[in-house]
């Protein structure tokens, strides 16, 4: 047990280091000052943020025979988890229109993908997802009136909606309203997107432009489809109870998924290794 304890807080001590390692390195290298790693910064900041949500309380739960929490930090983690899952949805979309302009349009990248068009999708992304992942729970709070016993590793919102009693009707309609806008939406958008994408590099006449117009959107397209097959799993895949296999498709979004992220972009980009080569020969030579 000791060893399997060791074993998992290095994998969260890993985790951290390579969203760090992944936000420092764009920080510190003005070549990389461009939108596409402007939202990848954004997404290690929110993979950051979402292992930092559900691990520490997994991990001391995991090894503890008293698994308690109160309903308020309960209702607390789940708001934050949905917060941040459509924050990612968004932003994911959002990069996949920065691909399909650098390569349907690059004419015409500098003027569409501005500095303060970022700035705008940015606020509109974190802000709208705050509004829709926290107002239906204050408009109308969940309530227990029985043992709570949460049959989930973390405070998942279906696991919830279990053991929470009353008219659920509310919440599984805003479940599905939300979803709309913050999952399937997204969803659509990077679909079509990708299409236009795949349609432009196939109309690209050498192999080798087409294999380098592929190459700045392959790691994207890696985390997106992981992404959404955990994701859609989640929250298409069950009916009346929460299966054990789904609670474990729930440990691979909120632990292993911001773990492969960064090392995904990070081994899958060129760019983003020379800046890292080049800051670590800086640093040594310091």
């Amino acid at each position: 047990m000791a060893g399997c304890k060791m074993f998992m807080e290095e994998d969260m001590e890993e985790e951290e280091k390579d969203q760090h390692f992944l936000i420092v390195t764009v920080i510190v290298s003005p070549k990389l000052h461009t939108p596409m790693y402007y939202f990848l910064c954004n997404l290690s900041f929110l993979d950051l943020c979402c292992s930092s949500v559900t691990t520490p309380k997994f991990l001391f739960d995991t090894f503890l025979k008293i698994r308690r929490i109160p309903i308020i930090g309960c209702l607390i983690q789940m708001n934050v988890m949905l917060f941040l899952g459509g924050t990612e949805c968004i932003l994911l979309a959002v990069m996949a229109y920065d691909r399909y302009i650098a390569i349907c349009s690059p004419l015409y990248y500098t003027t569409i993908m501005s500095w303060r068009v970022c700035r705008y999708l940015t606020v509109i992304m974190w802000l709208g997802s705050l509004i829709l992942s926290s107002v239906p729970t204050m408009v109308k709070p969940l309530i227990f009136c029985k043992e709570n016993t949460l049959d989930h590793f973390v405070c998942e919102v279906l696991a919830l909606l279990e053991v929470a009693c009353g008219d659920l009707s509310f919440y599984k309609i805003t479940i599905v309203s939300v979803g709309f806008f913050t999952l399937f939406s997204p969803f659509v958008f990077i679909v079509v997107s990708y299409s236009c994408i795949i349609i432009s590099i196939l109309k690209i006449h050498s192999v080798e432009g087409r294999s380098k117009a592929f190459s700045t959107c392959a790691s994207h397209l890696t985390v997106v489809l992981i992404f959404y097959l955990t994701f859609f799993t989640l929250y298409t895949g069950q009916r009346k109870s929460i299966s054990s296999h789904v609670k474990y498709v729930s440990l691979i979004y909120a632990l292993f998924t911001p773990l492969l992220n960064p090392v995904i972009y990070s081994l899958r980009n060129n760019e983003a290794k020379e800046a890292f080569r080049k800051m670590s020969r800086t640093h040594e030579m310091s």
